[in-house]
């Protein structure tokens, strides 16, 4: 049987000790409800289904993601950190204060609807980033119920309709905004810029690609670029372009680099006095201003670069062979460019000549 005391703040406390059982304990504004409590929790400890929710009901969601980022987010790459502390913010911001067993899909729908409603940069919050800060929610979910032993009994994130991936970003570089772009970034004070850009924009390489790769994943001579450390976690091989295997060339010979640099594109020592890889995020956004260029992102030279791929009469295989691609259902947006083609070369088809029918007496 339960034990009720009645605390000297007004308060009810329900104790509850049962063999083979661990000590359970609540306190409860009425004695009524410290009373069903005891009632329900014997009665699930008799039919064996009882679970501990104190942790769950006692941890906040803030609590909880501070917990993620500190032991399962250092595990992660680093450009996946950033986005998770990132998203941490915007879900303490919104449901920080709220316990993990009151977290219901009705509260996480709301803060769904609300996000999607938020003005941002150009518009409001793109469907995108709201299921990547749904889907690290989920995952918090999925690591208390199997590791944190908090006891949660189910993921409320899985009840919820996720907002639709949305159309891809399809921004091309018109020849004009190209020779500005590339004049730019070639005239800046840090030579290292306008070789990524190029290489970038013949490769189709992403940022974090290029600023990683050392010497030795370079064969000049052979014009390939050897990827261990990719998004997808997938190695690939790139081949280079004549321009970009300039590019690589120059960019290895930098007599500015440090002797004991590997780096093909370094920056500044860190406290450990070891170079860091070059970073170039905020002289990028300065300059694409500058250039009124604003909503040209530097991942859009991938995008650009894929899309000569196609142009130029690559089958998918070798496309995705060559941009890391996962599946052919990634390069479904780039279709149109071979529908295009098509047209094009339909119209170059030679027909030949129809004998002209005689003509009734």
């Amino acid at each position: 049987m339960a034990t009720l005391v009645k605390t000297p703040s007004g308060t009810w406390k329900a104790l509850i000790r049962k063999t083979g059982w661990p000590t359970v304990a609540k306190t409860f504004r009425t004695k009524r409800d410290a009373e069903d409590w005891s009632r329900r929790t014997e009665d699930e400890m008799v039919r064996g289904v009882y679970i501990q929710r104190t942790g769950s009901e006692r941890m906040t969601l803030e609590a909880a993601l501070k917990r993620y980022l500190s032991d399962i987010t250092p595990t992660k790459k680093p450009t996946t950190q950033r986005g998770e502390t990132s998203k941490a913010k915007k879900l303490i911001e919104h449901l920080g204060k709220y316990s993990l067993a009151a977290l219901s899909a009705e509260i996480i729908a709301g803060y769904r609807d609300k996000r999607l409603n938020e003005p941002s940069r150009g518009g409001t919050i793109s469907n995108n980033t709201v299921r990547l800060e749904l889907a690290l929610l989920s995952h918090l979910y999925t690591v208390a119920i199997q590791e944190w032993g908090l006891g949660l009994t189910f993921n409320p994130v899985l009840n919820i309709r996720k907002p639709s991936p949305g159309e891809g970003r399809n921004r091309r570089l018109s020849p004009n905004e190209e020779r500005r772009l590339l004049a730019a970034v070639n005239n800046h004070s840090n030579p290292m810029l306008g070789w990524i850009v190029g290489i970038a924009l013949e490769t189709g390489m992403r940022s974090t690609e290029i600023a990683s790769l050392r010497r030795p994943q370079v064969d000049i001579e052979r014009r390939i670029v050897k990827l261990t450390d990719t998004k997808n976690d997938s190695h690939r091989i790139v081949p280079l372009s004549k321009r970009a295997a300039e590019l690589f060339k120059t960019a290895i010979a930098n007599p500015t680099r440090p002797i004991d640099c590997n780096l093909v594109f370094f920056g500044e020592p860190g406290k450990d006095n070891k170079r860091r890889p070059y970073t170039f995020t905020k002289i990028w956004r300065t300059l694409v201003k500058k250039l009124e260029l604003p909503d040209f992102r530097f991942h859009d030279l991938r995008h650009e670069a894929v899309s000569r791929l196609v142009e130029g009469g690559l089958s998918d295989q070798e496309v995705s062979a060559i941009s890391g691609h996962k599946s052919m259902q990634m390069l479904k947006r780039y279709t149109h460019l071979r529908a295009e083609d098509l047209v094009k070369r339909i119209d170059k088809i030679k027909k030949p000549k129809r004998e002209t029918l005689a003509k009734p007496l």
